[in-house]
């Protein structure tokens, strides 16, 4: 039986997953393009697909905002369909060997602020700044940065007034713990500033590879939180950012130095990055580590079949003679044990374009930490 959304969408394999729902391949039944739905179970006990599906509307326009194309209830399930984006940040991380160059953080850094100054000139902020919620687009938007997951996000102003929310204390951690900011530690409200300080961590990742509180063990959920806010406390700017340019302890001690209701100055922090991508010399030609990585895999895959083919050819053009062994010394007919995996060519490489990762949270997944 042919599972469908809204009559207009077929569902197909489940594509990620989280603790909010799974998200699933969808393709359209009018044209046959394909499409990403998350579904939240309607029995679910803090649903918020609808919250996200509202707050996409509020933000619909924007570069780099998925497009929202349905939302609704479909038999026990919310559903809400969106564009089909490509992997995340922490999915290309991870096929780049945990490690990104300096210039591919700065063209990152230049779109992700970009992102978040958007997100607050529509009065929310989005509480849950992480590598897993940033995608890059496919098709002919393959370079442009995509944000998601706006479950935790929240309303920071009134949209007429422009009334700040109120500073308050002993609030509940809210986001993802390895790159909370320290005031989200200490139970202070989330503001602009948090998302900002959140996205320094997300930089210095990319840049180290890992951050001094990653890998912490504690008896409780609780702890191990504690021991990640005092190893955040405890790490200077200086040692976090040592050994990298300047740029990223100036943001880093720009964004804390914020008062609770300030409103950043986003065009200084991209500026800090473009000046220093000019001094690097490195050119605005959207070249990520990725599209490199990439390219040199299928080339390596390339070479390795050609050489494979060529082998097979001679093999074919050696007058046959049993008496002549192969193979090591062992003749066996239509013996291939000797070539590489996969048809000659090696494992082939993962198909990133259809990869929809998922919008886990801290609360309900206290590993990614």
């Amino acid at each position: 039986m042919e599972l469908r959304v809204g009559n207009k969408y077929r569902i197909g394999r489940k594509i990620g997953s989280g603790s909010f729902g799974d998200i699933y391949l969808g393709t359209s039944i009018v044209n046959n393009e394909e499409v990403a739905i998350k579904l939240e179970s309607i029995k679910a006990k803090h649903p918020q697909l609808e919250y996200e599906a509202r707050v996409y509307k509020t933000l619909a326009g924007g570069i780099g905002i998925p497009f929202i194309r349905w939302f609704g209830t479909e038999c026990d399930y919310n559903a809400m369909v969106m564009d089909l984006l490509g992997p995340s940040l922490e999915d290309l991380f991870n096929f780049c060997s945990r490690k990104f160059s300096l210039k591919t953080v700065l063209l990152l850094a230049d779109q992700l602020i970009s992102r978040i100054e958007y997100i607050h000139s529509k009065n929310f902020i989005h509480r849950d700044i992480k590598p897993d919620n940033f995608l890059m687009g496919i098709g002919k938007r393959g370079n442009q940065v995509y944000v998601i997951d706006f479950g935790l996000a929240k309303k920071y102003r009134d949209p007429k007034s422009h009334l700040h929310i109120p500073y308050r204390e002993n609030k509940n951690l809210t986001g993802t713990a390895r790159y909370a900011s320290i005031n989200t530690h200490l139970g202070v409200e989330q503001s602009r500033r948090d998302d900002l300080e959140s996205l320094s961590y997300v930089m210095m990742y990319f840049c180290r590879g890992s951050l001094p509180w990653q890998g912490l063990k504690a008896a409780t959920k609780k702890q191990k939180y504690d021991r990640i806010m005092e190893k955040k406390m405890t790490t200077s700017t200086d040692i976090l950012c040592r050994g990298f340019p300047q740029e990223f302890a100036i943001y880093l001690n720009y964004v804390r130095s914020l008062r609770f209701d300030d409103k950043p100055d986003y065009s200084y922090l991209r500026k800090l990055f473009r000046d220093l991508f000019v001094r690097e010399g490195f050119q605005y030609d959207y070249v990520f580590d990725w599209t490199i990585y990439k390219y040199e895999k299928e080339s390596t895959r390339a070479q390795q079949m050609n050489q494979a083919q060529k082998e097979d050819y001679m093999q074919q053009r050696t007058p046959h003679n049993p008496t002549v062994p192969r193979h090591n010394g062992t003749y066996v007919v239509g013996d291939k044990t000797n070539m590489p995996p996969a048809h000659y060519g090696g494992a082939p490489a993962q198909d990133q374009t259809r990869f929809m990762p998922s919008d886990s949270r801290v609360n309900n997944n206290p590993d990614r930490v």
